[in-house]
């Protein structure tokens, strides 16, 4: 009995010393990051627009969304919440230009994590390249160090463009 509390209370130092470990390089980790991935597409400009654009279409092609509900403010912003497997975020279009560029911006401040992406589509000959550049901000230690480390910066941004490229028939890779 008293080796199993042994092990026990072992354990949970262990655990307390991991999270603070991690809390303290992620303290010593920069708050804000910028990337960017790209993929090309077979599609015009347009038309990725169009499918990218349709907030409420997207869990039809992306596997980490079960639902979004888009609302025009009185304002004529839109916004968009998105439910899916990480929970809701809520989100506001903050710049849109039709089939050239589009820049959405997280509105919670709760998350641990806020910040935007810029989308921008261009030619390519038959096809379009479109870029998503995070301006990320994280703001939970623990989170930055997994962020880095463990999935790292881009992985949302190579899942999303890996999504819509298998929707749109192709099985591109983001660059």
């Amino acid at each position: 009995m008293k080796l199993l509390i042994i092990i026990a209370v072992s354990l949970v130092v262990l655990m307390v010393a991991a999270v603070a470990i991690i809390a303290l390089i992620g303290a010593s980790l920069p708050r804000e990051h910028v990337a960017s991935r790209a993929i090309l597409l077979p599609k015009t400009p347009a038309e990725v627009y169009g499918v990218v654009r349709d907030f409420s279409s997207a869990p039809r092609w992306r596997t980490d969304l079960k639902q979004v509900e888009v609302t025009v403010q009185p304002d004529g912003r839109v916004h968009f919440r998105e439910d899916g497997k990480q929970g809701t975020v809520n989100f506001e279009v903050v710049e849109d230009i039709p089939a050239q560029r589009m820049v959405t911006r997280i509105l919670d401040t709760n998350l641990g994590y806020s910040g935007s992406w810029t989308y921008v589509f261009e030619s390519a000959g038959a096809g379009t390249r479109l870029t998503i550049t995070e301006n990320g901000v994280v703001s939970n230690v623990v989170f930055r160090f997994l962020s880095k480390y463990a999935f790292g910066h881009t992985a949302t941004i190579d899942t999303y463009l890996t999504s819509l490229a298998k929707h749109l028939g192709e099985a591109a890779q983001p660059e």
